[in-house]
């Protein structure tokens, strides 16, 4: 009778075990199919890029093709709200950003928690962004454009490419950290704010680099600062903001996130397989062509990074909203 009491255990202890097995395997064997890569961008800009060159690097050592869809709209709320309703299988992963983090503060009702409902995957690139101003503002450095600003309060127009993103945003952390009053123009991209740069429509603006460095090596634009933690090679003689600012930075990232819950085998494979494409020289001239360079960190680095910034814009944008009341 003890017998066949334990024999019975025993299979009850198998029979549980089973699916956690089963799981396990299926991870291991990931993937099998094709996967679906959400991409909160339009196609075409510099993100969309970013995914499709990684994408095709991940289908290529992968065996299965990663698929790139572009779901925009609402500051790339709906995509991420796509993704985090997906099952967390491995076969639907999002492009995250800046302003995944920003968004988690910036919008009241969010069908979705950004840090609570996403797991982190792998880092893909860092972007610099630059203050430029047109060249008839009276200022050449940071401090003289602190100067301007403090002498002309609410005067000087600064613009950014969107209201809620990371340019607005780091305009945001600058006035913090300065006490300048500024008004803020938002534009819808980069382009139209660099065009009214240009012609003198407003006076100062953060944009990517890339879309502003033509204008600032023909004199069109005069570039102040970078607000990375670093100089950046292609205008080596501009400083970093944190220069004159201590303690201010603004970094640009990208990378990858998948559903919480999400097989810790299949978060491996990617941060792996990503990480080997980043290390390609191939992919990170590439990466250079857009203004970014690799950040090769494991799955967790790369949620330090995202849950740090969602803490530091949280800051920032209530900083913002108490200005306008």
């Amino acid at each position: 009778m003890e017998l066949a009491r334990r024999q019975f255990l025993h299979l009850v202890g198998i029979a549980a075990a089973l699916p956690a097995l089963s799981r396990l395997a299926w991870a291991q064997g990931y993937p099998t199919r094709p996967v679906h890569w959400i991409v909160s961008f339009t196609a075409g800009g510099p993100n969309d890029t970013v995914a499709r060159i990684i994408g095709q690097y991940l289908s290529e050592q992968l065996g299965q093709q990663f698929i790139i869809e572009n779901k925009v709209g609402a500051g790339g709320n709906i995509g991420m709200a796509a993704v985090l309703s997906s099952p967390p299988d491995g076969y639907t992963i999002g492009f995250v950003a800046p302003n995944n983090a920003i968004n988690a503060t910036l919008y009241d009702k969010l069908p979705f928690d950004f840090v609570r409902d996403s797991a982190p995957v792998a880092g893909t690139m860092l972007l610099t962004n630059v203050m430029v101003v047109h060249p008839d503002v009276p200022a050449k450095t940071v401090a003289e454009f602190i100067a301007h600003a403090k002498a002309n309060p609410g005067k000087i127009n600064t613009a950014s490419f969107g209201t809620g993103t990371i340019s607005h945003l780091a305009w945001e952390l600058f006035k913090l950290m300065t006490g300048v009053d500024t008004v803020h123009v938002p534009y819808h991209g980069g382009a139209p704010m660099v065009t009214d740069l240009i012609g003198g429509r407003v006076e100062a603006g953060i944009d990517a680099l890339p879309n502003s460095l033509p204008h600032i090596r023909s004199g069109a634009l005069r570039a102040l600062a970078v607000t990375g933690p670093a100089r950046s090679a292609a205008v080596p003689d501009v400083p970093t903001l944190g220069e004159t600012v201590q303690g201010y930075e603004v970094s640009g990232w990208t990378g990858i996130g998948v559903p919480a819950g999400t097989p810790a085998a299949i978060v491996a494979t990617l941060n792996r397989e990503i990480n080997a494409g980043l290390a390609d020289a191939r992919i990170a001239a590439r990466l250079a062509e857009v203004g970014g360079r690799p950040i090769a960190v494991s799955a967790e680095e790369f949620g330090q990074l995202w849950r740090r910034d969602t803490d530091k814009w949280a800051k920032v944008v209530k900083f913002a909203a108490a200005k306008r009341e």
